[in-house]
């Protein structure tokens, strides 16, 4: 089949991390994909680890770079109704972005099929976080945007309550959770990333990926601070703006030397890290989220700690592939985490168990891929 992927991501951090490993494994199962974002047709695998556009948007009044954004969706429209008609696809895929009307203009105009990949409750989101100012008129582009799609694809089981919210019926929704790709599913030891940071005797606890304040890292510092233990260090494996907070943080807490943090490090790269990890940590989590390295650190076989929270059900269960606490208990931390600490067998058990449970429910890109294909046949009529 051919799929006209429509998306508006800049950045390189988890966004363009799914976007790149689903159009891929959908390549590898013989489709050709048109990619329709901002770099248009020829997608670069750029090294942004912004959002795209942050700094200029806080330089503006939210009414402002709402209604530019609005600008954008009517520009992107444009190039995408082009595509169309230069490629004439049979499915037109959008990752929903707030404001983002492309696809169900597109959808309404040409009949083409629409299916709409949603990541988060965007309107909600930017209400309660980003700043919003056009609320009412946001909850409706996106409850008109989610309701124009043929099928919509949330990440999770509770992002999806939020789309029957807005009115998409059961048999338009399915829930297709984030995965892993192959890289991770292959057997790695760590030593050498050991090695490089003279953690060949200490216990790692681990974090990988773009740290944001939400993220809860400063948790694992604080831990590490009260334990008082030399033999616990901290790895952190990417880079963000809550790096320098976390730093001085450390620094405070005299516990610097038990703390390192890579900087950016390459995708291929990031299976070696993962597998230096003895724990690895999630503390904490939006809560209509898939978070990628939660699919990650199961893959690698690592013992893993997250919130006792709905999204995370959805995928792990507590004492049996993961230690999971109650997210705003910091003490239900520190008792889950120094349970891990203190327990090799327990750690390997759990780790084991994760691996297991992540290759049998097939959280993978190639099995996104392949319950996108079967979607993408049963609107165009299409039998296997």
């Amino acid at each position: 089949m051919k799929i006209l992927y429509s998306h508006r991501t800049r950045s390189a951090d988890g966004q363009y991390v799914h976007i790149r490993e689903l159009t891929d494994a959908l390549r590898v199962r013989g489709h050709e994909i048109v990619m329709a974002g901002p770099a248009g047709e020829k997608e670069t695998r750029v090294k942004r680890l912004d959002a795209g556009g942050v700094h200029l948007r806080a330089k503006m009044p939210n009414a402002a770079h709402e209604f530019a954004e609005l600008f954008y969706s009517a520009l992107s429209y444009w190039r995408l109704k082009g595509l169309y008609a230069k490629t004439q696809p049979d499915i037109l895929y959008q990752r929903y972005n707030l404001f983002y009307y492309p696809g169900a203009w597109l959808k309404w105009s040409k009949n083409i099929p629409l299916i709409l990949e949603v990541n988060a409750p965007l309107a909600e989101e930017r209400a309660n976080h980003g700043g919003l100012a056009l609320k009412g008129f946001a909850r409706n582009c996106e409850r008109e945007v989610w309701n124009a799609a043929d099928i919509v694809l949330p990440v999770t089981n509770v992002l999806a309550d939020s789309v029957r919210a807005a009115g998409v019926p059961d048999d338009k929704i399915m829930v297709i959770q984030n995965g892993v790709s192959d890289s991770f599913l292959t057997q790695r030891d760590g030593k050498g990333i050991r090695a490089r940071y003279a953690l060949e005797d200490r216990l790692v606890l681990g974090f990988a990926g773009f740290v944001r304040d939400w993220h809860g890292v400063d948790r694992i510092i604080r831990f590490i601070a009260r334990q008082q233990r030399k033999d616990i260090h901290f790895l952190l494996v990417g880079d963000g703006p809550a790096r320098k907070e976390l730093e001085r943080l450390a620094a405070d807490k005299g516990v610097l030397e038990q703390v390192t943090i890579t900087g950016v490090v390459q995708r291929e790269e990031v299976p070696d890290y993962i597998a230096a990890f003895d724990i690895a940590l999630q503390p904490a989590v939006t809560a209509y989220a898939s978070p990628l390295k939660i699919f990650e650190y199961m893959a690698l076989g690592k013992a893993i700690i997250a919130p006792d929270s709905a999204n995370i059900r959805e995928v792990l269960k507590d004492g049996e592939d993961a230690a999971l606490f109650l997210q705003d208990d910091d003490a239900a931390f520190d008792k889950a985490l120094l349970k891990l600490v203190d327990d090799a067998s327990l750690r390997a058990r759990l780790g084991a168990a994760a691996r297991a449970s992540l290759i049998r429910q097939d959280l993978t890109w190639a099995g996104n891929a392949r319950r996108v294909e079967e979607i993408a046949h049963g609107l165009v009529g299409v039998t296997s």
